[in-house]
């Protein structure tokens, strides 16, 4: 049988501290084809000359189909509905003021729609416009219309993203993008690759940091703690946007990239019988329109971050541990006797070392155990001391209980 003490609110203390955790994804993660899983939910007709496509990628830390695989984050891109990009690409609007774009575009309102589902998660309304810088930004230069999401999973985010430890590695041109579309066209024999090839060499190899975002703290209504993300050889030059605890990187990708890489090759398309043509433009104003999702995405995924090992994105997550102190008070004329029944003798006098000093030696116990009860005295939760204390009535000792949560 135990033996209980009260124990008063005075001895309870609450207190939340932070666990970080460095976090890092390496170049060949994002780059490979086998380590980013598609989910080609868009469909334009049902004809033979149909063309499906995703509406984001997730990379994993290795091989998809693995079960052993984890998903590190997705990755998808949208358009400002009144941005130059989607304004321009415009043809005209039918009786209802629904957008009609022409055939040498393609996932038009699909671009538009996820920048708008990003915009009602982070800013509160689904009209809403990122600029980057989150405040104070120049009309006409800082609104992010043309918006690269990147959504890092929970499991490596945990509570939110520590400010100031983000960096990302992104070439800002490439040489030619590996595009992938055999498991989306079905008729592409061999799964071959789509490649969308440029006159400039791959280069412009740049990193961007949410260096400075502790000395501006910002909020959104919606999207809770941001901050800027600027180019770390120029920190004046702001290009995108973290959402903390989201665990949201949005890149301006007029800023990020050169939009006006001139780029060849072939891509998806609905005005030809074999789903794809030859396509020549620049990547901000053409390539952003008349390629699909998939297409954008693989291009970016397969030539802005690299092939090898190295690491490409890093940051610190949070990590909230709510503890409650519990202090448990022995004083010295407390929990010098056991309740154990071998402790007394069929007389009931305690039982003591040596026979004969009974009224001599002091008694004394070990204590090995402590537990929690409520009210009505049915136990909580247990504390296992690492070694047994010795109690007596020259000892006042305490006891502190760590319950983390």
């Amino acid at each position: 049988m135990a033996t209980f003490k009260t124990i008063s609110s005075a001895d309870i203390k609450t207190t939340t501290s932070v666990l970080n955790q460095l976090v890092d994804f390496v170049e060949e993660d994002i780059s490979g084809s086998a380590s980013r899983k598609k989910y080609q939910v868009f469909v334009t007709s049902s004809g033979g000359n149909a063309i499906t496509s995703s509406l984001y990628h997730t990379v994993y830390d290795q091989n998809f189909t693995l079960q052993t695989s984890n998903e590190l984050f997705d990755m998808t891109m949208g358009l400002y509905s009144e941005g130059t990009v989607a304004t321009g690409s415009q043809s005209s609007t039918d009786v209802n003021g629904k957008r009609i774009f022409p055939s040498v575009s393609l996932m038009m309102r699909e671009k538009i729609n996820i920048y708008r589902q990003y915009a009602q998660l982070l800013l509160g309304t689904s009209t809403g416009r990122f600029t980057a810088p989150f405040s104070n930004s120049t009309s006409g230069v800082d609104e992010v219309d043309e918006a690269l999401f990147i959504n890092f999973k929970r499991l490596f985010v945990r509570d939110g993203i520590k400010r100031e430890t983000f960096a990302i590695k992104m070439f800002q041109s490439s040489s030619f993008g590996d595009i992938n579309l055999g498991d989306a066209l079905g008729d592409i024999t061999n799964n071959q690759n789509i490649i969308v090839t440029s006159t400039n060499p791959a280069s412009g190899s740049a990193i961007y940091t949410d260096v400075g975002s502790s000395t501006s703290l910002e909020n959104s209504p919606t999207g809770g703690p941001v901050g800027n993300i600027v180019n770390a050889a120029n920190t004046s030059q702001t290009v995108g946007l973290m959402f903390y605890n989201q665990g949201i990187a949005v890149f301006d990708m007029k800023k990020v990239f050169n939009g006006n890489q001139f780029m060849t090759g072939s891509i998806q398309t609905v005005g030809s019988t074999a789903n794809n043509v030859n396509f020549s433009g620049s990547f901000g104003t053409d390539f952003l329109v008349s390629a699909s999702m998939d297409n954008i995405i693989d291009h970016i995924a397969s030539t802005r971050f690299g092939s090898g090992s190295n690491t490409t994105i890093t940051f610190q997550n949070n990590t909230k541990i709510n503890s409650t102190l519990v202090y448990c008070r022995a004083t010295a004329d407390e929990f010098n006797y056991s309740s154990n029944p071998t402790y007394t003798n069929s007389e009931g006098r305690i039982r003591v070392i040596n026979e004969g000093q009974e009224n001599i030696e002091k008694a004394f116990s070990f204590i090995t155990t402590i537990g929690l009860y409520d009210a009505n005295e049915e136990l909580l939760a247990v504390a296992k001391l690492s070694r047994p204390v010795e109690k007596n009535d020259e000892k006042d000792l305490t006891f502190r209980v760590r319950l983390d949560f």
